[in-house]
């Protein structure tokens, strides 16, 4: 079998999700994880990757030009554009940030679900490499280098339950890091919200910075909720 033949039947197989005390042992592993002080400013990075990158997408689908991506190491990242600096476009690219890691933790456990684990990975390796293309710092480029790198090597070399184990891992720990960002700004208060994109929502809607965290969290949590739903049903029915 070729590499592309191989990479076709990743793309079109199927892989039933694991029994229901793996997909729970994940998601403990995740919240944990999420929890964590030592672990969470990794988790963290993670997520400013996927933040950063709906910024990107979404200027590019508004029409924007798209400059360039800037990765920290305290976590925090800055995605540059040009164009209209009010209207819709830009208030819908200011919102994508903080709604991506939960759209895209939604979108992996609807892909679980339906047992496409090597089709999730392939696709997170891709979205890491379109980022790649639009990293503009030393850091960003390393972090997301390495997390490519680990991605691909998993997809590619691992057996079956290591692959599915990774993608329950990422599906996990996008919905349950999602909200946690905005409840640090809520944490943070004004002073602490001041330059952030729903302080820069605040500006150019008029709407109140603190009641645009509160929307976002509230779209954060319903991911969540769905997404557990679908990755772990049982547990919201009890």
């Amino acid at each position: 079998m070729t590499g592309w033949d191989r990479l076709w039947d990743d793309l079109t197989s199927r892989q039933p999700l694991p029994d229901p005390a793996v997909v729970l042992a994940a998601g403990g592993v995740a919240l944990a994880l999420v929890l964590w002080r030592g672990s969470w400013p990794r988790v963290r990075l993670l997520v400013t990757v996927v933040h950063e990158a709906g910024h990107a997408l979404v200027a590019l689908l508004v029409g924007r030009r798209l400059q360039g991506i800037r990765l920290h190491s305290d976590t925090s990242g800055v995605t540059v554009s040009r164009g209209r600096p009010t209207g819709p476009g830009m208030v819908v690219m200011l919102a994508a940030g903080y709604l991506a890691p939960a759209i895209l933790g939604l979108g992996a456990a609807l892909l679980l679900a339906d047992g496409r684990a090597l089709l999730l990975l392939w696709s997170l390796s891709l979205l890491l490499l379109l980022v790649l293309l639009w990293i503009r710092n030393g850091f960003g480029l390393l972090v997301v280098v390495v997390v490519l790198a680990g991605t691909v090597a998993v997809t590619w070399y691992a057996d079956a339950r290591t692959q599915s184990a990774l993608a329950l891992l990422l599906a996990w720990l996008l919905l349950l890091a999602a909200p946690r960002p905005l409840v640090e700004l809520l944490v943070g208060g004004r002073a602490g919200r001041r330059g952030s994109d729903p302080d820069q929502l605040a500006r150019l809607t008029r709407i109140p910075s603190v009641l645009w965290t509160l929307l976002l969290l509230a779209a954060s949590v319903s991911g969540l909720v769905v997404g557990v739903s679908t990755l772990a049903p049982d547990l919201l029915a009890r």
